[in-house]
């Protein structure tokens, strides 16, 4: 029991990266605007991160069960650490990368090393999310901001009331998007542990029931939130700012919009909810936060401005590590379970 707690130290700091890199996303347009305290924020996003991962986490894991079903302890460990430290690398370049393309390469270097075969159909629905998400972010961007524009025209809100509402509505729609991140982004920190978990399903003073995958999201949902708190500043400085400069206003559509996003590829609810309307479903499989907020800054920034308002440097740069941050991971994870295996004698796979 020690050695798989001691195992899961790598998942803590896959949800630690991903609290200071994602979930930094959430409040940074509004710590960015000044509207929100970075303090307020912080714990704000903790909590709503924590109920999300705990209350509604499982939908989108499944999809990592189904790329690669890591059966080793000692997988599982080298896949997080791997992915963490990708994650970190590029947290400390400047750049908001997807902590879901980091555990998704180093699964593929898992499977890879182990021999196994990788379900190219998982993989499909996993990678047209990545190019879906931002297309989606920014077409749910432009219809709130189309939409909360004509509002404030035809309301004649005054400055001050207007200051006001939107602070209180920063708060509330940074709680929802906190909470997307919980139930879609969970998966990322304990996803490849869920075969080996080593808690057991515990019963709470007889009324509440925490099963063995709930205690894995809640331990992942707290280095989330510790992430959040310790190491978030230099992300929210190049998302919140230098892609395009955003008002209180459109900071609070970016954070709704990326909120939807997330809800959408994690709940299961609407899922079959869709289904049983005969309408297409969006699959469940967790998404990044920071692709999610990139793709509403820029719907933002076209609805509003045209294209000449886009520092495409700068998003240059973000895409750029969108596309080494999975062929990085899939690289470090295979040298790393070649050393716990051969070095540490520790079998990464059964």
């Amino acid at each position: 029991m020690v050695a798989s707690l001691l195992f899961l130290t790598s998942g803590l700091f896959m949800g630690w990266s991903l609290g200071a890199n994602d979930a930094a996303n959430i409040f940074g347009t509004a710590v960015a605007t000044k509207m929100i305290k970075f303090r307020t924020a912080a714990i704000i996003c903790s909590i709503f991160i924590i109920l999300g991962a705990v209350i509604s986490g499982a939908g989108a894991a499944d999809t990592y069960g189904e790329l690669g079903d890591i059966n080793a302890m000692a997988g599982a460990f080298v896949v997080a650490l791997a992915a963490a430290f990708t994650v970190m690398w590029m947290t400390r370049a400047g750049l908001p990368v997807s902590t879901s393309q980091a555990i998704v390469g180093a699964i593929v270097g898992w499977n890879l090393y182990a021999g196994y075969s990788t379900d190219i159909g998982a993989l499909s629905r996993i990678v047209g999310s990545w190019i879906f998400t931002p297309i989606l972010a920014a077409i749910f961007a432009i219809g709130i901001y189309l939409l909360v524009k004509r509002i404030i025209e035809n309301s004649y809100i005054h400055l001050l009331k207007l200051d006001k509402y939107t602070r209180i509505g920063l708060i509330l729609v940074g709680a929802f998007g906190a909470y997307s991140l919980g139930m879609n982004n969970i998966a990322n920190v304990m996803g490849v542990f869920i075969e080996t978990s080593p808690f057991q399903d515990i019963q709470i003073a007889g009324l509440l029931n925490l099963s063995s995958v709930q205690q894995l999201f809640l331990v992942g949902g707290i280095a989330i939130a510790v992430g959040v708190v310790t190491y978030s500043h230099r992300v929210m400085s190049t998302v919140g700012s230098r892609i395009f400069q955003l008002s209180p206003v459109t900071a609070l559509i970016v954070v709704l919009a990326s909120g939807l996003v997330l809800f959408v590829f994690a709940s299961e609810s609407l899922r079959e909810f869709l289904i049983s309307m005969g309408l297409p479903a969006f699959p469940l499989v967790p998404v990044s936060q920071s692709q999610a907020v990139v793709g509403a800054i820029m719907g933002v920034g076209l609805v509003k401005g045209g294209v000449h308002n886009v520092n495409f440097v700068i998003l240059g740069r973000i895409g750029i590590g969108w596309v080494a941050t999975p062929v990085a991971a899939g690289i470090l994870g295979f040298i790393a379970l070649f050393f716990m295996q051969n070095v540490f004698m520790m079998p990464v796979y059964f």
